[in-house]
């Protein structure tokens, strides 16, 4: 009997993934433990191995086809002596996405006499009705080149295009993408003259042509937890101003000692380590609501925020506050990668008992952040500058870094804010003290 290949649960909350591409061709052997597909989630591409072995006997669903749901039924494995034969007896086997005509078409048909251009030939790259059927790597490829999928015939699965169909394009020199957004373009009526409408006509008047770029499903899952975190928990900030010179100068001098050894510690490294120390003094702070209680953690696993292409990912670097800066340097270091490759596992990005969002590399002076449901604050560090400060009733110039904890009001009060914020500013003001 031919074995199923499910679309499998990579994680808890998984509900459907994009099958991003199929390491296996129809006629090939799997072992167990192979590698056979990678699928994209929200937050992450990973591999899928295969728990049986025979020959892939059919590919049900094509890669780059997104929204697959978990245990959907997407390729079949033969077992020793099945041929081809065996999968259609089975009676589950689901038939890849077929070309269609568009709606329209059957509606009002051509006279008999006259061909149907739908019939006789599929549109270009797979296309569905108004849908280009494309991988999200040669989607992505085609945007940043600026190319016209619709001018494109794709060499995948059922007319998928795909990212040699990118290449082949660019070599020879692809047809650029009008600025129009595909929607406005296809929501023109068909009784119209082709150019009668501008391609970028905007939906509301007075607003300028424009270009829709497709939301992710990391997006939208980013878009819907923040929504519901402002929505729901009551936040309130605090801001607090570091002098940071002593802390510039003792990470210049640890790199300096480093010699060879290979880790180089950023600012980022030591206001990651200051936060743990800080929430290992202040417990109360590092807690999370449910209706029935609040959960104060026992051990500190610090989410840092790192922004990708498709939107923000927060790997966890877990316990944090038992580890030393060499040691959270080389992790978050290699989190950060792996994020930015998407090739995080789920356990590595998913928890987390409270959160650091850093854009002072970026210039910015300080801002406040969204919390990370369900955690119960989120720090945002701005960059250090420098500014006049008074001392011993004279004015100085110091450099300063402006950090602001967002709190749920519902777990930490404003008095147990404030008491993290003055362990973390003296961490950071005496950063020795966070090497003892």
């Amino acid at each position: 009997m031919p074995i199923k290949v499910l679309m499998p649960a990579l994680s808890p909350t998984m509900t459907e993934g994009t099958l991003a591409k199929w390491l296996k061709k129809e006629g090939d052997t799997v072992a167990s433990g192979d590698v056979i597909a990678e699928i994209e989630t929200d937050k992450a591409t990973m591999e899928v191995e295969s728990a049986d072995e025979g020959v892939l006997g059919k590919i049900v669903v094509p890669e780059g086809t997104e929204g697959v749901p978990v245990n959907e039924l997407i390729g079949w494995l033969l077992e020793e002596g099945e041929d081809a034969s065996a999968i259609e007896g089975a009676g589950d086997a689901k038939p890849a996405p077929k070309q269609e005509a568009p709606k329209q078409e059957a509606k009002a048909e051509a006279p008999k006499e006259q061909p149907k251009p739908e019939a006789a030939k599929p549109a270009a790259g797979g296309d569905k009705g108004d849908r280009i059927f494309v991988s999200p790597l040669a989607r992505r490829m085609a945007e940043q080149a600026g190319l016209d999928l619709a001018s494109l015939s794709g060499s995948g699965p059922n007319g998928r295009i795909v990212k040699a169909d990118i290449e082949a394009a660019l070599s020879k020199g692809g047809a650029k993408a009008p600025a129009a957004a595909p929607q406005a373009a296809a929501a023109a009526p068909q009784t119209a003259a082709p150019m009668s409408l501008p391609q970028s006509q905007p939906d509301v008047p007075g607003l300028p042509s424009y270009t829709e770029v497709p939301n992710s499903s990391m997006r939208k899952v980013i878009a819907k937890r923040l929504t519901e975190s402002k929505l729901t928990a009551p936040h309130f900030y605090l801001t607090i101003d570091c002098e940071i010179d002593k802390l510039l100068a003792v990470r210049k001098e640890l790199n300096e000692k480093a010699g060879d050894s290979g880790y180089k510690l950023s600012v980022n490294d030591l206001v990651i380590r200051a936060t743990a120390l800080a929430l290992k003094k202040v417990p109360a702070a590092n807690a999370t609501w449910t209706e029935s209680a609040i959960r104060i953690y026992d051990q500190v696993d610090i989410s840092v925020a790192v922004a990708i292409d498709e939107g923000l990912i927060t790997p966890v670097i877990r316990d944090a506050g038992s580890k030393g800066l060499v040691e959270i340097s080389a992790e978050m270091k290699d989190l950060a990668k792996r994020a930015r490759e998407r090739k995080l596992k789920p356990e590595e990005f998913q928890g987390g008992t409270f959160s650091i969002s850093n854009l002072g590399m970026f210039g910015i002076k300080d801002f406040a952040a969204v919390i990370n449901p369900p955690q119960g604050a989120i720090l945002a560090v701005g960059a250090g500058e420098q500014r006049p400060v008074v001392k011993d009733g004279a004015l100085a110039i110091a450099t300063v870094m402006s950090c602001t904890l967002s709190v749920d009001h519902r777990v930490v009060d404003g008095a147990i804010g404030a008491e993290f914020l003055s362990v973390f500013k003296k961490l950071i003001e005496d950063p020795m003290t966070m090497l003892l």
